[in-house]
């Protein structure tokens, strides 16, 4: 049985086939149209799923589409009606696109498609929970599932049992961790719904002086993790900006300019906001485990994104056991759709090991075979050397050792918003200089934000205060007090941007200013040219541990195709790329040819 699950027109618009209750394949739209974020119809994911498993849409059983559309117009309108006059502007600018399209959800299948078959829609936070527990190893488990908004849910949590999820309650619109955070975004000057990230990364470098203002002020939070949003300080419901006058008044600043120099306050205000952040999940999670009894908790929603609360909530918390959804975002609704059409709707078992889960390491995207390589090198004269696969970790390895920032381009892309080994950009953890070559060189972004480990699996308590795996870039933990270097007084007495010049540890380059790290271990089962790599590396210098970020720079989607990796290793100040089998140097390569300007095309991001 082929069920096709679909995510699509808010952001991370995707894919996903299920065959058999088996996830086959799943991709985000943005990483073939190159538009980051991109909320579009995922006609290009679909039409990789349908191929990559040799179907025509005919040949699916059922489609699954991840919410409810009437219900989130209802929302839509509702709040209109309530704030009105205001909101006039924001109305006019929304109301076109739904009654032209979004709310016409099987016409637009049927026109884009061809399929005319049955249709699945689940709430919005079904699907978070679906995604959650469906392809977790657990055989029970309770969940939360946190976001901006899905129809009216903000933040749910529930109970799955063999085949089945049950929702037990809810907090709705406007009330919203994922909202209060992405205020926060904009007011610090990043962008809503992808700038998030970059608040998390910036919080170490303040103090938290307005976590009280905020729990007085802005959210009231109870002692189940409940709470409410004083909406006099935002804008969200009506107007076409996050936050209003009345919250610049309270803080005593307006929203930073994009680009213009950050300032100690939004350094201030990303961490007090973060540790709020942490202090509902928390609360949340510890409501949770009183409520059920469960034991295993399942994370999804864009707020599960946030690695730091889930390191404190697994490290501290009452669960024994987390897993997080590696698509936690609007992404992963494609696939928790599929799968709450598979399980919960059609009623097909579900055995869990106990021990694996069923994401396949999230690779789960398009892979070309070395022949297809070839023939797109070929055909742009574009000098390379073939190396055998068993050659392939020394080689990197090397590389590595001599200091060159490499691309990694293997096997199947990822699913979700991390890079993972199979599209990645790779270096020398041990280089007190790598993380500032590969922040403003390669990746040309904010020099502050801190790059993620990727560590062997079985030795990542010998790096990290940590001791389960955390194959997909979800957790933070502390570095070891042993890999740890003592400051000197100079260092120790560095505050705001300028504490990233202080050298903390033995591999400096993935250790944040707080000392910690956000951890991917790796698997020989997942990912075995990626761990024979970092393995040959460790043979090497001693150290199992490498950095390993998005092959992608700033304002664009990780790289799908060969030509994206191609086009972003020649854009970039990287050294080598290694696709497949084939290893580029870039002394080897002509500039390309009428190129744009990388950096200042993307510089406004």
């Amino acid at each position: 049985m082929n069920i096709l699950g679909i995510s699509a027109f808010y952001h991370d618009s995707a894919a996903c086939l299920v065959q058999d209750g088996i996830i086959k394949n799943a991709a985000q739209e943005e990483r073939f149209t190159r538009k980051k974020h991109d909320f579009s119809f995922p006609r290009h994911a679909i039409d990789f799923c349908l191929r990559d498993a040799r179907l025509k849409a005919s040949d699916l059983d059922y489609v699954s589409f991840y919410d409810k559309p009437f219900v989130k117009f209802e929302r839509i309108l509702e709040t209109y009606l309530t704030f009105a006059p205001r909101g006039i502007r924001s109305f006019i600018k929304a109301i076109p696109l739904w009654i032209k399209q979004k709310l016409w959800i099987k016409e637009l299948i049927s026109k884009e498609m061809g399929y005319d078959g049955p249709i699945f829609f689940p709430e919005h936070h079904e699907s978070h929970a679906a995604s959650a527990f469906f392809p977790s190893p657990f055989k029970e488990a309770a969940f939360v599932t946190i976001d901006g908004v899905g129809e009216w849910a903000t933040t749910s949590y529930g109970v799955g049992t063999d085949n089945s999820i049950e929702i037990l309650a809810e907090i709705h619109f406007p009330h919203s961790l994922g909202l209060l955070y992405s205020a926060f975004t904009y007011h610090t000057g990043f962008r809503v719904n992808s700038g998030e990230y970059k608040v998390m990364g910036l919080a170490p470098y303040g103090e938290p002086k307005y976590k009280d203002l905020m729990l007085n002020e802005l959210i009231d939070v109870k002692e189940d993790g409940s709470f409410k949003l004083n909406m006099d300080y935002f804008d969200f419901c009506a107007g076409l900006t996050m936050t209003n006058k009345k919250f610049d008044r309270l803080f005593c600043k307006t929203p930073r300019k994009p680009e213009s120099p950050l300032t100690q306050q939004d350094m201030d205000m990303a961490r007090s906001v973060q540790e709020v952040t942490e202090e509902v999940m928390f609360r949340i999670c510890r409501h949770v485990h009183h409520v059920t009894g469960r034991t295993n908790l399942c994370l999804a929603g864009g707020v599960a994104l946030n690695c730091v609360s889930n390191g404190k909530i697994l490290r501290e918390g009452p669960f024994e056991r987390i897993w997080i959804q590696p698509a936690a975002g609007d992404a992963g609704g494609a696939l928790g759709a599929a799968l709450f059409a598979w399980h919960q709707c059609l009623g097909n078992k579900r055995e869990p090991d106990g021990e694996n889960d069923v994401q396949k390491g999230s690779y789960l995207g398009p892979e070309f075979e070395d022949h297809v390589i070839l023939e797109y090198l070929k055909n742009n004269n574009i000098p390379y050397t073939q190396l055998d696969e068993a050659s392939i970790p020394e080689k990197i390895a090397e590389l590595i050792l001599d200091q060159k920032v490499v691309g990694f381009f293997q096997g199947k892309m990822e699913f979700g918003p991390r890079a993972l080994g199979g599209r990645s950009i790779i270096g020398d953890a041990r280089s007190p200089k790598m993380q500032e070559i590969m922040n403003l060189k390669i990746k040309f972004r904010e020099s502050f934000r801190p790059f993620a480990p990727s560590v062997l699996a079985e030795r990542a308590s010998e790096y990290f205060q940590i001791d389960v795996e955390s194959p997909y870039m979800l957790l933070v933990a502390p570095l070891g007090t042993d890999v740890r270097r003592q400051m000197s007084e100079e260092e120790q007495r560095l505050c705001g941007l300028d504490k990233r010049r202080a050298v903390r540890s033995g591999i400096p380059a993935i250790t944040h200013v707080d000392y910690s790290a956000r951890i991917q271990t790796v698997n020989r089962k997942t990912n075995p040219i990626y761990y024979n790599t970092i393995a040959k590396f460790a043979e090497k210098s001693g150290c199992p541990v490498i950095i390993n970020t998005s092959f992608n720079v700033r304002g664009e989607p990780i790289v799908c195709t060969p030509e994206d990796a191609y086009r972003c290793f020649m854009r970039t100040n990287m050294d080598c790329l290694i696709m497949g089998s084939f290893l580029l140097d870039k002394q080897n390569q002509e500039p390309l040819e009428n190129d744009i300007d990388w950096h200042s095309e993307f510089e406004l991001d």
